[in-house]
Order: structure tokens, then sequence, then C-alpha cells
């Protein structure tokens, strides 16, 4: 073959232009590296020409570029993510919650954390248990100002009321002597 005579495609394409034989450019002599790109052009049928058409006839995609500016696909902060999946997932109250019962003591300080006990978070209604009658009847008149202060730590509306039970003594109302009556009121407390 003959560098100076024009290449023509062998293979079967699509394509009309394909077909044709290349263009040679009568500026420089097509020897080596590229005589090599040209017979690469021919064989797969792709022109720089036919390129430039084939990438037109699809839609071109809205693609942004990153650059220098911050993106979703950049590394980012653990914390950032964490929050975020949180946030998609509405776990934030459950988490304030949770926060909440581990934290008890440090939220409300170590008197009312020695002898009170938070037990359950219903439609944010606190349930809170005394270990003594005395510490109920406390809890109940400062509930107002734990209220504030855990809505303060965990974030506005997490907490709307505390409702505040009085330790549980043992119950004498099971088995072949029990009687009927008020019960055994406040023994242990």
């Amino acid at each position: 073959m003959n560098p100076d005579d024009p290449v023509v495609s062998t293979g079967s394409t699509d394509d009309a232009d394909a077909a044709e034989p290349a263009e040679v450019d009568d500026e420089h002599e097509v020897d080596g590296l590229d005589l090599a790109r040209t017979m690469n052009r021919v064989v797969q049928g792709t022109t720089p020409a036919t390129r430039a058409r084939l990438r037109t006839s699809y839609p071109i995609r809205n693609t942004r570029t990153t650059g220098s500016g911050p993106d979703d696909r950049d590394p980012q902060l653990v914390k950032n993510l964490l929050e975020r999946l949180i946030g998609d997932h509405g776990w934030d109250v459950n988490l304030r919650v949770h926060s909440l019962f581990g934290r008890w003591t440090e939220l409300v300080g170590d008197d009312i954390g020695e002898h009170a006990t938070p037990e359950s978070f219903n439609d944010g209604v606190l349930t809170v248990r005394t270990d003594s009658t005395p510490w109920a009847t406390q809890l109940t008149l400062l509930a107002p100002q734990i209220v504030a202060r855990l809505n303060d730590e965990l974030g506005h509306g997490t907490v709307t009321a505390i409702a505040v039970v009085g330790p549980q003594g043992p119950t004498w109302k099971k088995g072949r002597y029990s009687v009927k009556g008020r019960g055994p009121r406040d023994t242990y407390g």
C-alpha cells in the first residue's frame, strides 16, 4: 500500500460517510504515527467529523462541573453527614429523647438526678419516677422550670410536660390473705 493512495474503509457500518474514503491533507506527508492514526479512524469508521456529528446527535446532559466550589461529591465531615442522615430519616426527635435519658443527671442537676429517673417519653410527655413521696412533690413543683431547661438543651417543643410518679411499693392485693380496702399507702416513703 502506497502512502499517497487514499484509504478506503472495508468494514461495514451503518453510517454512509464512513464508507467514503478518508480525506488526506495535502499539506503534510502521511507516514508513521499520522498514518497509523488515519488507518485507525478509517477502520473504526469514526473520523473527527463523524465523531462531532455523533456527539451532537445525543442530547447534551446538563451536568455541572465541580470547579473550586463545594459539591456533594467533595469529602465531607462525618458530623455533617450524620446530621443530614438523621434529618432525612426524621430521627432527630428520637435522638434528642434518648440523649435526655442518657444525660439526665447532667441536664437536671445532681440532687434531682439522684432521686428521680426518667421512665418513658410519649407524645412530648416525660414520665419521671421518684424514690420518695417528698421528692415527687418537689419535682411536681419544679416541673415548669425543668421543662424549660430540657427544651433549652434539647430543642424547643421536645418536652411539653412532665408526669411525676411516686415510688412503687410492694402490693398486698394478691393471694388468699388480701382484703379489700384502701391499701398500704406510702409505707416506704
